[in-house]
């Protein structure tokens, strides 16, 4: 049986350490299956699912109200399992946007993670009018010293430069209420130990500590004993959706107006019987594809967001019982589809951020079915394509020929 032991911490704070936890998910925890169930703001609710989040992943059912409740937590999941958009929803509801100043700090082990996590933010928190900004190496001091003395709500950013920002007192941390340590496995890696203690000497002795990490190591055990206090435990091992027994595809496309004419290619070498789904980025783009596919004698059904709720269940129940057997719609459907004969997921366009790439393509292939995923590919999206498989550890090879006979 583990023992228990109540360590001081910094500043009198007192923790319970427990020196063999296994960190499964704290008794209690509740998955809460949709964002409007968390109490999440009217105006945060409309930028997520702007953004192209319908239904909240796993990680986020069960970290979000905790967080957003003010406690620490511990959440330990993978990658592609909405980590970023769930840090990016709880920053923009826990802060306070009429006041001028940092309150939620976001350090992450990486230039681009912390970039990444102040896009998601702003995109988020379109509508509730929230500053965030990316204190990084290689940028700018004297950029972020402009940014930080006009007054931002949130930063996120490396431990170094956060550091020296802080140290220049141009980072004022005051009001800040909540801090989260991204990828705190990696951190440790690289060897930031020291100036992640350094930040959290300068931060407020009644800060809410919120850790997310792959995996559990010593280290991360012995940093939560120093910083947190009786922490929610969460852990998500895989979102409800997975990569495996899809096979992946790529399309090379020299330019945006090739795009079509090679989807009506695919689509009259296809079996009639298969079901497709298109996802493409924007609204306007849905009817745009809608009408071209019918004006070339292709029958297609398509869903977004701006049909009234009657419509898009009467799509969706015919593409279900199988009445419609082609849809075209953006990420925010695509998302919340769940069904499971989806044969083919085209991505006409490439998702806008890679953490909707899990949730587009793992509509096919679902419960074992084999599933095809087929991404049309810009020179301009090389990049992107690449990122899109270290991130899921995952390859994605040029389609062949006989594509047909592989669905």
């Amino acid at each position: 049986m583990a023992t228990t032991s109540v360590v001081p911490a910094n500043r009198g704070r007192t923790v319970i350490s427990n020196e063999d936890m296994d960190f499964e998910t704290t008794e209690g925890v509740k998955a809460i299956a949709t964002f409007e169930g968390m109490g999440i703001k009217e105006d945060l609710l409309r930028g997520i699912y702007a953004y192209g989040f319908e239904k909240p992943s796993a990680i986020q059912q069960r970290a979000v109200a905790p967080i957003i409740q003010g406690r620490d937590v511990i959440a330990q999941a993978q990658s592609g399992t909405g980590k970023t958009s769930m840090i990016a929803l709880t920053v923009c509801q826990v802060v306070d946007t009429s006041v001028r100043e940092v309150q939620a700090l976001i350090v992450s082990p990486t230039r681009e993670l912390a970039t990444q996590t102040e896009k998601v933010i702003l995109a988020i928190g379109d509508h509730i009018n929230i500053q965030a900004h990316a204190c990084i190496g290689g940028k700018s001091v004297g950029e972020d010293i402009r940014k930080l003395e006009h007054g931002v709500h949130v930063v996120s950013g490396t431990p170094g430069r956060v550091c020296d920002m802080i140290k220049r007192r141009t980072l004022r941390t005051r009001a800040i209420k909540l801090l989260v340590l991204d990828e705190s496995d990696e951190m440790l890696s690289r060897g930031f130990k020291d100036q992640i203690y350094d930040v959290y000497r300068y931060l407020p002795p009644d800060l809410q500590v919120c850790l997310i990490s792959r995996t559990l190591p010593h280290e991360i055990l012995e940093m939560t004993n120093k910083f947190m206090t009786d922490p929610v435990r969460i852990l998500v091992k895989r979102d409800e959706l997975t990569l495996e027994g899809i096979k992946q595809f790529f399309v090379a496309v020299e330019k945006e107006d090739w795009k079509f004419d090679t989807l009506c290619v695919i689509f009259m070498i296809l079996s009639p019987s298969l079901k497709l789904l298109y996802s493409v980025n924007t609204k306007r783009k849905v009817d745009w594809l809608t009408e071209k596919m019918r004006n070339n004698n292709f029958t297609v059904s398509s869903m977004h967001g701006d049909m009234p709720q009657k419509e898009r269940d009467a799509i969706m129940g015919e593409f279900r019982a199988g009445t419609t057997r082609v849809l075209i719609t953006t990420d925010v459907w695509a998302r919340g589809l769940d069904v499971q004969q989806v044969s083919l997921v085209i991505n006409y366009d490439l998702p806008n951020n890679r953490e909707l790439y899990i949730h587009r393509i793992g509509r096919s292939g679902r419960f074992g079915r084999k599933g095809v995923a087929i991404n049309f590919v810009k020179s301009d999206d090389i990049k992107i394509l690449r990122d899109i498989e270290q991130y899921y550890s995952t390859q994605i090879d040029e389609m062949p020929m006989n594509i047909g006979d592989l669905i």
